[in-house]
């Protein structure tokens, strides 16, 4: 909108390659480029067959630094016979759209954990049962990471902050979402208040809301107001990763899966090499707003409350 105000520009007459025919940046430059040069003004987007073109004066001996490069135009598949189309859905734009967003906005930095989660696992194993058996479902480490997680933004709570504009928002609730597979794409659940939850009562939480997902009847306050995100996207396959930061946050974790290996440990002061359950933990945090040291200081000490496993049931 400021270029086109500081150029006098009709927006309504450049073509938009933004998702709903919007008017990108790109666009406006492409399209002074084509006034500049001479030719006439796109009038389709990129990909698409271009409107008759009248060719540009030649130039003979333009100085090197009057070339103006030119814009790359992404190549457009085109379906074959046998080939699947699938146009994407409602969800699946605003996801892409949300996604592009955040990475072009947020410079991302990525760090990962290895956490030993021995303890966890024992003591998880120790009350499986019984908590199947009183609250009908599953206890999965998800909500002990969950906790681990809030338990560090109380500690660090410039990472449970937003962006807003040229300000760092430090949030004072710690709403923590809990990113979900759907059947139309991730959604990311929010559980408000988070810190006031015990264990179970995240562990309830999260299953409520998954709930609620599966059966289709989610709600828009259920996704909104979110201050950090975990994520967890399965065992099979997931050593680590990172994931995109869910704007206007500033940092999103995702664990890897448990996987048994030999570690070195400390057993009344010898060394010795033992079989432990190993996870890597993932955080992805925006470098506008947080450092290296911070955001490895949170990391590392999610880390080692999980390693810790000091949790209550």
């Amino acid at each position: 909108m400021r270029m086109a105000e500081e150029h006098g520009m009709d927006l309504s007459l450049v073509p938009g390659t933004g998702f709903g025919g919007r008017v990108s940046k790109r666009d406006i430059e492409r399209y002074l480029e084509s006034l500049r040069s001479g030719q006439a003004p796109p009038t389709q987007a990129y990909g698409t067959q271009a409107a008759p073109q009248r060719a540009a004066p030649a130039v003979v001996s333009a100085p090197a630094s009057t070339v103006t490069p030119s814009v790359f135009r992404a190549p457009v598949y085109q379906p074959r016979e046998g080939d699947t189309v699938e146009p994407f859905s409602r969800r699946r734009k605003l996801i892409a759209e949300h996604m592009v967003y955040s990475k072009t906005h947020s410079p991302h930095v990525g760090t990962v954990a290895e956490v030993d989660v021995t303890r966890l696992a024992a003591l998880r194993e120790a009350h499986k049962d019984a908590f199947r058996k009183r609250e009908g479902f599953a206890l999965t480490l998800l909500p002990f990471a969950a906790m681990a997680t809030v338990r560090a933004l109380k500690e660090f709570p410039r990472i449970n902050a937003s962006v807003a504009g040229d300000s760092l928002v430090i949030r004072r609730e710690i709403n923590l979402g809990i990113a979900m597979d759907a059947e139309e794409g991730l959604v990311v659940p929010v559980i408000r208040g988070a810190d006031t939850f015990t264990v179970i009562g995240l562990a309830r939480e999260i299953e409520r809301l998954h709930a609620k997902l599966q059966k289709r009847s989610i709600t828009a306050d259920d996704l909104t107001g979110g201050s950090f995100t975990l994520s967890n996207p399965g065992r099979e396959g997931n050593l680590y990763g990172f994931a995109i930061i869910n704007q206007p946050q500033v940092g999103i974790l995702r664990m890897g899966e448990v996987k048994k290996r030999p570690a070195v440990i400390e057993i009344n002061g010898t060394e010795a090499i033992a079989l432990r359950s190993m996870m890597y933990l993932a955080l992805s945090y925006d470098h506008r707003v947080i450092d290296g040291v911070l955001g490895n200081r949170f990391l590392y000490r999610t880390a080692r409350i999980l390693e810790a496993a000091e949790f209550e049931l």
